[in-house]
């Protein structure tokens, strides 16, 4: 049970501290007061929604098994949550994901609005039979989680089966592009570093007849050797330094004359086309390594068109064991369900009745399999479709599975939060609700929100939810005078009359105030 919420700058909400007893809490208050928000505070703490205060802190006096989740327990719990730029978690001062803080909030905590129309989705309705049949046959969950892992894998491999199927009708287009990519390629065949190389002996050529001229003047030096040496000789100064440039620069034109006889040898026209292809290559795909790179994709992706048709054969083979395994366990879980779908109905209806609604039945239908199994579970109510219902026989339906759903689904001492489950309902037909929740109360905390006098009266604690003249909201605990005239208001509005005053200490006396 959640002992105290703490409230710090939450929207309307300033700041709030609230301490709760077991059973059944009601919060009441003008529309607009700041009900709905307080409710939003306290399961964005939970990680249902985003948080909006600075500081949310909740004290939870509960065993919630937290170290399947990697927390220490602790007696009693404190969950907490924090905003400055982005909201983080904590239970025990241990940070947490708020992942982590949804998943473990489930096992405790459900949450009906008005909002909400979901639970009759075929996902939902199923897990609550599994959940009845997990009651009287404990090893049948543990048979829908192997099911759910199997239907998985299945789905991967039919998947993957399909994807090649598909290709497989391309698959001589997707080989003539792979060909065609690898034999551009290899028309060319390009080396690393190519391009650079034949930049280079273009620069060479285009300057091969100005240098050859320019050499033959600057020949003239070596002529003139002899003389310098001589010079020096007489002028006693040691000359190897001359000798050592002439035998450089010697080296130099020995070298340049060996590149012009290569290039004598060239094919300028040859070149020039090299250069172009090359070009034209880099321009498609880069650069000579990723036209490389390229190449080589290619050949992988040619090598696996041609062995598709064997992994295709390979795929073919384990989609249809697992799909032989997957009917033959929908089968079976589909044998329990229909064993214990009387006992579900039975729980249904016996909630229905309380609730003044006509009973209900329960239908399964073969369809094609899913996470769940191959079953469809169809509600009908009577001859009117679920659809076409009024909102307020509506939410005694959904209050009729909320019921069921906590008895078989949730750990005994959770929390329910009901935002104004008893809508538009007649007093006779809100008292029905009322009573239903306060026998679940037994059992349950129940957090709710409401407009009526009958749930309001039968609180095991009331908070009045009201704003200031600022637009700040406040709550506070209403004591049995001030719970006669919260009453009386939701019977009679603003101004409260006599007789409003009378019905709503009636109201309390009767639900043993």
């Amino acid at each position: 049970m959640i002992e105290r919420l703490l409230i710090k700058n939450h929207l309307s909400f300033a700041a709030c501290q609230m301490e709760f007893d077991k059973g059944l809490v009601v919060f009441t208050g003008p529309s607009g007061a700041g009900k709905s928000v307080l409710m939003q505070a306290l399961l964005s703490l939970f990680g249902h929604g985003d948080v909006h205060a600075d500081i949310l802190e909740a004290t939870i006096d509960k065993t919630l098994g937290l170290e399947a989740f990697g927390i220490e327990e602790e007696s009693p719990n404190i969950f907490k949550a924090l905003k400055a730029k982005n909201a983080r978690y904590f239970i025990n001062a241990q940070t947490v994901s708020k992942k982590t803080m949804l998943e473990l909030s489930r096992t405790c905590v459900n949450y009906l609005s008005v909002k909400d129309n979901n639970e009759f989705e075929n996902s939902r309705l199923l897990t609550l039979l599994d959940g009845v049949c997990a009651s009287k046959n404990p090893h049948h969950r543990e048979a829908v989680y192997a099911f759910s892992a199997l239907f998985s894998e299945y789905t991967t491999f039919k998947e993957a089966l399909e994807s090649i199927e598909e290709e497989e009708k391309k698959l001589e287009d997707l080989k003539e592009f792979a060909r065609f990519e690898i034999a551009k390629i290899d028309e060319i065949a390009p080396k690393i570093g190519e391009d650079e190389a034949l930049v280079r002996f273009k620069k060479s050529l285009s300057k091969k007849e100005k240098i050859e001229q320019a050499m033959q003047k600057a020949g003239e030096i070596f002529k003139s050797e002899s003389s310098v040496n001589e010079v020096l000789t007489l002028m006693e100064v040691d000359g190897s330094f001359f000798d050592a440039c002439m035998n450089e620069l010697r080296l130099i034109f020995e070298k340049q004359n060996e590149t012009f006889e290569a290039l004598d040898e060239i094919d300028v026209e040859s070149l020039l086309d090299r250069i172009e292809k090359i070009a034209q290559l880099k321009k498609r795909y880069g650069s000579i390594e990723e036209a490389l790179a390229q190449r080589q994709k290619k050949v992988e992706e040619l090598a696996r068109y041609e062995n598709s048709a064997f992994e295709k054969e390979q795929l073919a083979k384990k989609v249809a064991t697992l799909s032989t395994e997957v009917q033959k366990q929908s089968e079976a879980i589909s044998k329990v369900r229909h064993a214990y779908l009387g006992l579900l109905e039975e729980h249904l209806n016996h909630y229905l009745s309380q609730l003044y609604m006509p009973p209900l039945t329960l239908e399964l239908a073969k369809s094609g399999v899913q996470e769940l199994g191959y079953d469809v579970l169809h509600v009908n109510l009577g001859k009117v479709d679920l659809k076409k219902i009024s909102s307020g026989e509506y939410n005694r339906v959904r209050l009729a599975f909320l019921a069921t759903h906590n008895a078989f689904l949730l750990a005994d001492g959770g929390v329910l939060i009901l935002d104004e489950i008893d809508a538009n309902l007649s007093g006779k037909e809100s008292m029905s609700v009322a009573n239903v929740l306060k026998t679940l109360s037994q059992t349950y905390q129940i957090f709710a929100i409401s407009h009526q006098p009958q749930l309001s009266s039968c609180a095991d604690q009331h908070f009045l939810v009201s704003k200031d003249a600022l637009h700040v909201s406040h709550v506070h605990p209403l004591k049995a005078e001030e719970r006669i005239r919260e009453l009386a208001r939701m019977v009679s509005g603003e101004s409260v009359s006599e007789e409003a005053l009378s019905f709503a200490k009636s109201l309390l006396v009767s639900n043993n105030m």
